[in-house]
């Protein structure tokens, strides 16, 4: 048992003793990615750089990088505007006065303010049931 802990301790710090031995060997290498539009030139590196170029059409390059771009849903809340949050946040947990519920204070009375908005735009849209 002892033999076994021991090489595993062993193992261990041999280990320990080459990361940073291959940590410096691997720092001396330095590579940049650079993104180039149109026509543009790659820029050159300082001695023992690597410069990797990306060439993208001149019309792309004041967009927004194609990565950052995401596909964008109706029903994204993140794509919602301000606006329609708050008039959403308006009508939530109505209660009370003018709200047709039967909780609150005169809940009752704003149902008759509703049925008369629902009367004047049924009557506004043309009935289809009757002949012409």
């Amino acid at each position: 048992m002892k033999a076994a802990l021991s090489a595993i301790a062993a193992g261990t710090a041999a280990l320990a003793l080459l990361a940073p031995a291959q940590a410096q060997t691997n720092s001396r290498e330095r590579i940049s990615r650079v993104v180039v539009y149109g026509s543009d030139p790659c820029p050159q590196g300082p001695d023992g750089e690597i410069v990797v170029c990306a060439r993208r059409p001149d019309g792309e390059r004041y967009r927004v990088p194609r990565e950052l771009r995401d596909e964008v849903t109706a029903d994204d809340p993140e794509s919602t505007s301000w606006a329609a949050k708050a008039e959403s946040l308006e009508y939530v947990g109505r209660g009370g006065i003018q709200s047709c519920s039967t909780t609150g204070p005169g809940g009752a009375s704003g149902c008759w303010a509703e049925m008369m908005r629902a009367w004047r735009s049924d009557r506004r849209q043309p009935d289809s049931s009757q002949p012409d």
